[in-house]
C-alpha cells in the first residue's frame, strides 16, 4: 500500500510538472520548424511516403557510385543539423540514394567534407564509433517500436544492430550484407547491398517502412545530421521517421543457415593433487582436445526464425572486462557475447532482467524460436545447460573419486558433489508481446529452471504505454515459485522448502526539449528468485527519481550547452526498514572539441542488518555481527569530478575522481595483503598475539576467544577511473584503463584495501576482416596478470578463424592451497590455454 501511494503521488506530481512546463517550455523564437520542409526539387519529399524504384540491373558494390543505375534511385537530401544545432543547416551537405530489386535493398551515400577533417580507420565490424559514420534506421514493420540500425564508416566498414524504442541501440545483430566506401578529394562515397533474406519484414503492395537517415561529423563537435527534422519536445525517435513504400515483387525464400565450428585447445592448470603430497600443488598440462559446435537457423517465414545450437561457446575469444570487486556485496552483471543468444535478445529483455542468457552458462544443446505475426511478437528458448555446479573442475572430480574410493559403505552418506556431478540444468523461457494501438503493448513472461533439487518457475505481465507525445509509462509484475535450499538466519540453518516471491516495477518517463525526468518504483520480496534472470538483491524496495535540465545547444559558442541533474533514490526491505538513501546533484558543461567537464555532490546513508550476512543473535546463538547490536549504519558524503575529451583524431581522454567520506566497509577482508581491519578483529588479533593458547581450539570445546563476527563500519574511499586511447594510424589503436580504489576505516585508521587495476587493449587491423589483439590485465590486490593474445579473421558474420592464447599468472602472489597463507616469489602460472577456433557459415535458400 505504501508503494502504491508513492506511485499515485508520483503520477500526480508528473502531471502537474508537465502542465507547468507546457506553459513555460517553448522553443526559442529563432528555432527552425520541426515540420518537414521542401527546399530542393531534386530530392524526394519528406511529407509523403517515398516510392523506392525497382532496378532491372544491380549496381557493382565498389563505393565509386559510377553505375548508371544510381540515376534511377530515389535521391534524399536537404539534411538538417539536429545536434548540437536544432534543425539548422548542417556544416556539410549529404545525399543518400536508395533502390531495390527482387533480392537486395541498395543504398548509397555521397558525402561532401574536407578530406583532412574526415575520421576513418580500418576498424573491426561494430567498432567504428570513433570514426565519422553514416547510418540508417529501417523500421521494416512500420510499427514505430523497433528498427534495424545499419552504420558505415567512410571506408564502408559496417556496424549493425537494432533500435528499440525506449531501450536504445543493441549491436548484437550481425546482418550478412556487402558494402564498400571510398575516400574522395572532397569527401567520401559509400555503396551497400542488403539481402532481403537477412531481414525480417513485411512487404508488398501499399506496405510502408519507416526510415531515418543520419550522419555523424566527429571533428565538428560531434555534429549529428538527419534527413527528417527532430522535435526535441517529443518522446521517441521512430515516431519521427519518414516513410518509404513501393517494395513489391520481392523474392520470398526460406533461408537455412548452418554454422559449424571446431575448437582445438591445449590447457595447463594448477592442481592441488600431487604424487608426493606437496602442499604447494603442481602444474598439470592437459592433453590436446577438440570440441565441435553447431548452430543452425531456419527462416520459417520472413518474420519467424527457428535457431538450434549444439555446444555454442565463444568464451576464449573475448573475455569479460576486469573489475575491482573489493567490498562488493552483490553480484556484478556481465553482458551476453555469444552470437546464438545475442540474436533477437531484445525480445527477452525487460526492466527486471527476468531473462539473462548469461545464466545459461555452457549449454549442450539449445533451441530458440522468435518471430512476429501481425501485432504479436513471441520468443521461446530451451537449453540443457552443462555449466551448472554439476560440471566439476578436474580437481573437484578427482576429490570426488578419492572420496568414493575411500568410502567403506556405498549406501552411506554422499560425498561432496556426488549428487550433482554430471547433472545438467533444464531451462525454458516463454515470451509473448502484443501491440495495442500505435504506441502501447502488453506482454507476458514465463521461465523455468530445474537442476537436481533446485526448481524455480516465474510468470509475469509487463506493458508499455505512451500517454502523450512526452510521457511514457512501463510496468512489470512477476510471481516466482521456488523449491530449493533457503538459508534461515533465525536458526542459522539451510532448509529445503518451497518459497513464493513477488517482484514489481513501475516506471514513468517525461521527455521535453530542455527538461527530462523519470521515476522508478521497483521491488523484490525475500523469497523472490529468478534463476534464469539476473537479480542483484532480494528483500528490497526501491524508489528513485531523475530530473535533468539542459540548455539549448549552440555549436558556435565556447560552451556548447549546460546540463544539471539530480538523482535521488531510497530503498527499504519488506519489513519497512531503511536500507539505503542517496541524492546526487551534478552539473556538466559541453565545450568545443567534444570536451565535457563536470562535478557533483552526493550524500546519503546506508544501513545493514545481520540477517543479510548470517545468523540473527538470540539466547541460543551468536549473531553475524560483533558487539551488542544487530545493525550498523553509516552516513556518507561524496565529491566527484570528471573530464572527457577528444581533442584530436588520435587522442581520447576520460578521467573520473571520487572521494567519499563515511562509506560503509563490510569487514570482509579483501586479500591476504588486506585482512579484516575492523576494531573487533584488531582487538581479537591483539589478544591472540598476547595469549595464543586462548585462541586455539580444545576439542570438543571451542577456543576461549572466538573469531569475532563481522563489524561493518564507515571509512573514507578514494576512487579514480581513467581511460586514455591513442590511435597513431588508421590501423592501430591502443587503450589504457586505470582504476584505483582505496578505503581506510574510521575506527582503526587501517587500510581495508588498496586495489590498482591496470587494463591495456591494443589492436592492429591488417584489413577490415583481419586483426591482432593484445589484452593485458593486472590487479595489485590479487597480484595476478592476465594476458590474452588473439589473431582473428572474420570475413562475414558466422565465418571466422581465431588463434589465441590466454594466461593467468600470479606475481609474488599467495599459494592457493597452503593455510595459513604463504607468499610465492616471482611469476607462477595458475592456468593457461592455447586455442584455435574456426567456423564457417553455409546459407541455402528454398
Amino acid at each position: 500500500m505504501k508503494c502504491l501511494t508513492n506511485i499515485i503521488l508520483t503520477i500526480a506530481l508528473l502531471a502537474a510538472v508537465d502542465f507547468s512546463q507546457s506553459l513555460v517550455e517553448k522553443k526559442p523564437a529563432d528555432a527552425p520548424s520541426t515540420s518537414p520542409a521542401e527546399t530542393n526539387p531534386r530530392y524526394v519529399s519528406k511529407k509523403e511516403p517515398v516510392r523506392i524504384p525497382k532496378l532491372t540491373a544491380p549496381p557493382i558494390i565498389d563505393g565509386l557510385l559510377n553505375d548508371a543505375v544510381w540515376n534511377d534511385a530515389a535521391l534524399f537530401g536537404d539534411f538538417l543539423e539536429t545536434s548540437p544545432g536544432d534543425n539548422v543547416t548542417p556544416t556539410h551537405p549529404t545525399e543518400f540514394m536508395m533502390a531495390y530489386d527482387s533480392k537486395n535493398l541498395y543504398m548509397a551515400f555521397k558525402i561532401k567534407q574536407d578530406r583532412n577533417t574526415i575520421r576513418a580507420t580500418v576498424a573491426r565490424r561494430d567498432n567504428i564509433f570513433n570514426d565519422d559514420y553514416v547510418l540508417v534506421y529501417i523500421d521494416t514493420f512500420n510499427d514505430q517500436r523497433q528498427a534495424y540500425v545499419i552504420f558505415f564508416n567512410p571506408l564502408g566498414i559496417q556496424a549493425d544492430g537494432t533500435y528499440t524504442e525506449g531501450r536504445g541501440e543493441d549491436y548484437s545483430v550481425d546482418l550478412v550484407m556487402e558494402s564498400k566506401g571510398v575516400l574522395t578529394d572532397d569527401g567520401f562515397t559509400i555503396e551497400a547491398a542488403i539481402p532481403f533474406k537477412s531481414l525480417r519484414y513485411e512487404a508488398g503492395k501499399d506496405k510502408k517502412w519507416g526510415l531515418h537517415i543520419f550522419r555523424r561529423v566527429k571533428y565538428k563537435n560531434n555534429e549529428y545530421n538527419s534527413w527528417m527534422p527532430d522535435d526535441r519536445s517529443i518522446n521517441g525517435t521512430l515516431n519521427q521517421a519518414g516513410l518509404i513504400t513501393g517494395l513489391e515483387g520481392i523474392e520470398t525464400t526460406r533461408q537455412l543457415e548452418i554454422n559449424p565450428s571446431i575448437t582445438v585447445s591445449e590447457s595447463g592448470r594448477r592442481s592441488r593433487f600431487t604424487f608426493d603430497n606437496n602442499p604447494s600443488g603442481r602444474f598439470v598440462n592437459d592433453g590436446v582436445k577438440g570440441e565441435f559446435g553447431l548452430t543452425a537457423k531456419f527462416g520459417l517465414t520472413p518474420t519467424t526464425t527457428l535457431d538450434f545450437a549444439y555446444n555454442p561457446d565463444f568464451a576464449q575469444v573475448e573475455a569479460d572486462a576486469a573489475i575491482s570487486t573489493a567490498n562488493l556485496r552483490f553480484p556484478v552483471f556481465f553482458p551476453e557475447k555469444r552470437p546464438f543468444f545475442l540474436e533477437r535478445i531484445d525480445i527477452f529483455q525487460s526492466g527486471m532482467n527476468v531473462v539473462n542468457t548469461r545464466a545459461i552458462v555452457d549449454p549442450d544443446i539449445a533451441a530458440k524460436l522468435t518471430g512476429r505475426r501481425g501485432k504479436n511478437t513471441f520468443g521461446l528458448i530451451y537449453a540443457s545447460d552443462n555449466g551448472t555446479p554439476g560440471n566439476l573442475s578436474k580437481d573437484d572430480r578427482q576429490a570426488l573419486l578419492n572420496c568414493i574410493a575411500e568410502r567403506n559403505d556405498p549406501s552411506g552418506e554422499f560425498c561432496d558433489n556426488e549428487r550433482i556431478a554430471g547433472q545438467n540444468a533444464e531451462i525454458g523461457v516463454l515470451r509473448l508481446k502484443r501491440d495495442i494501438g500505435r504506441d502501447h503493448n502488453l506482454g507476458i513472461f514465463a521461465t523455468t529452471y530445474n537442476f537436481v533439487d533446485k526448481h524455480n518457475h516465474t510468470a509475469g505481465l509487463d506493458g508499455r504505454f505512451k500517454l502523450n507525445p512526452k510521457i511514457v509509462t512501463e510496468f512489470q509484475v512477476l510471481g516466482t515459485h521456488t523449491r530449493a535450499f533457503f538459508y534461515d538466519p533465525n536458526t542459522d540453518s539451510v532448509n529445503y522448502r518451497a518459497g513464493n516471491g513477488l517482484g514489481y516495477r513501475a516506471y514513468l518517463e517525461r521527455s521535453g526539449r530542455n527538461l527530462y525526468m523519470n521515476f522508478l518504483a521497483q521491488g523484490r520480496s525475500p523469497d523472490y528468485r529468478a534463476e534464469v534472470g539476473f537479480t542483484n538483491r532480494y528483500d528490497t524496495n526501491y524508489l528513485g527519481s531523475y530530473i535533468q535540465y539542459e540548455t539549448d545547444r549552440d555549436a558556435k559558442k565556447s560552451i556548447v550547452s549546460k546540463r544539471m541533474w539530480n538523482e535521488t533514490n531510497i530503498s527499504y526491505d519488506w519489513k519497512g526498514r531503511s536500507q539505503y538513501f542517496i541524492t546526487n546533484t551534478r552539473g556538466q558543461l559541453a565545450l568545443q572539441r567534444q570536451t565535457f567537464v563536470g562535478a557533483n555532490l552526493q550524500w546519503g546513508f546506508e544501513r545493514v542488518y545481520e540477517n543479510e550476512f548470517g545468523p540473527i543473535r538470540s539466547p541460543f546463538q551468536r549473531g553475524a555481527f560483533a558487539g551488542t547490536s544487530g545493525e550498523r549504519g553509516a552516513k556518507f558524503t561524496a565529491v566527484q569530478s570528471f573530464i572527457e575529451s577528444t581533442p584530436t583524431k588520435q587522442w581520447y581522454v576520460n578521467v573520473f575522481m571520487d572521494y567519499t567520506w563515511g562509506i560503509m566497509e563490510y569487514d570482509f577482508g579483501a586479500s591476504p595483503d588486506f585482512p579484516r581491519v575492523s576494531q573487533a578483529f584488531v582487538d581479537y588479533q591483539e589478544q591472540c598475539g598476547a595469549t595464543p593458547e586462548l585462541c586455539l581450539p580444545h576439542p570438543p570445546k571451542p577456543p576461549a576467544i572466538q573469531v569475532p563476527g563481522l563489524d561493518p563500519g564507515p571509512g573514507d574511499q578514494l576512487t579514480i577511473e581513467s581511460t586514455i586511447r591513442y590511435q597513431p594510424t588508421t590501423a592501430f589503436q591502443t587503450q589504457l584503463n586505470y582504476t584505483k580504489r582505496r578505503l581506510v576505516r574510521h575506527d582503526t585508521g587501517l587500510v581495508a584495501f588498496d586495489d590498482n587495476l591496470f587494463s591495456s587493449r591494443s589492436i592492429y587491423q591488417f584489413t577490415r576482416n583481419t586483426f591482432a589483439r593484445l589484452r593485458l590485465d593486472y590487479s595489485t590486490l590479487n597480484r595476478r596478470v592476465r594476458p590474452q593474445l588473439v589473431f582473428g579473421w572474420t570475413p562475414n558474420p558466422g565465418t571466422a578463424f581465431y588463434v589465441g592464447y590466454n594466461d593467468d599468472i600470479g606475481y609474488n602472489s599467495y599459494n592457493p592451497y597452503i593455510r595459513p597463507v604463504v607468499q610465492e616469489s616471482g611469476f607462477r602460472s595458475n592456468g593457461r590455454t592455447f586455442f584455435i577456433k574456426a567456423s564457417y557459415l553455409f546459407r541455402k535458400s528454398f
